[in-house]
């Protein structure tokens, strides 16, 4: 496939960034990459799109310079606190961004999935989320495990008070509203995520697990090259597969 579309690949000494590099010129994708100690800002100028997997405390000034030169923005980073999310959104105002916790296609498929069944199943269920990651992984729960959270809640309609993150000690029985949220780390598993519906007499599974990043990387180059030309504002993979 041709080169058609260069991206400025912020973490790219990473292993999503390495594993981006990897798939892009299958994908006609030319990759510019900058690590740490880089500076970013000369090539900005150069590219199509700016692409961040570095790391969360970095996202916002990334994003402030892909803003300044009115370049999109996918955002892959995770485990951002709440006054860098403030930063990022006020940062990405003038440009369109994509910002998901997972790019794999399977996953943004799970969440739809999570969500009409959820809508479906109703309050007479309870709900359990359970993800795996390799013992390198920094924040718990995962960026998609996040994702998968905030969707139960808005069909729940519960507030973050109902997340239950693990369990010990005498903690009382089940609540009806609570979500529980369990974070495994170990060996090098990619990732694993199932959302686990129970009820009286029967239950419900809906899983995804990776078995390579490559997936992940697939889906972010799609969401480069859809990002170009779309409306300011933050869209999610949801919009770059056509799953809204």
């Amino acid at each position: 496939m041709s080169t058609s579309l260069r991206i400025l690949l912020h973490g790219a000494k990473g292993r999503m960034g390495q594993a981006i590099s990897a798939a892009a010129p299958a994908a006609g994708v030319a990759v510019v990459g900058v690590d740490q100690g880089d500076d970013p800002a000369p090539l900005v100028p150069q590219v199509d799109v700016v692409v961040d997997f570095s790391f969360h405390a970095a996202t916002a000034g990334i994003a402030a310079l892909a803003a300044r030169h009115g370049k999109p923005l996918v955002i892959g980073t995770t485990g951002h606190t709440e006054p860098e999310k403030v930063a990022i959104r006020k940062a990405v105002a003038p440009i369109p961004v994509v910002w998901a916790g997972n790019y794999s296609i399977g996953v943004n498929l799970l969440n739809a999935l999570v969500r009409r069944a959820t809508r479906v199943l109703g309050e007479g269920w309870d709900i359990e989320l359970v993800e795996m990651h390799h013992r390198l992984k920094k924040d718990a729960p995962s960026g998609t495990a996040e994702k998968l959270l905030q969707i139960l809640r808005e069909e729940r309609r519960v507030g973050a008070d109902q997340l239950r993150h693990g369990r010990s000690g005498l903690v009382g029985e089940r609540t009806p509203s609570e979500i529980g949220v369990h974070a495994l780390r170990g060996g090098d598993v990619i990732g694993d995520h199932t959302v686990l519906f129970a009820s009286d007499g029967e239950r419900l599974e809906l899983t995804h697990k990776a078995s390579s990043r490559t997936i992940f990387a697939q889906g972010a180059l799609r969401a480069a090259r859809w990002a170009i030309g779309k409306p300011a504002g933050i869209h999610g993979m949801e919009a770059v597969l056509g799953l809204e």
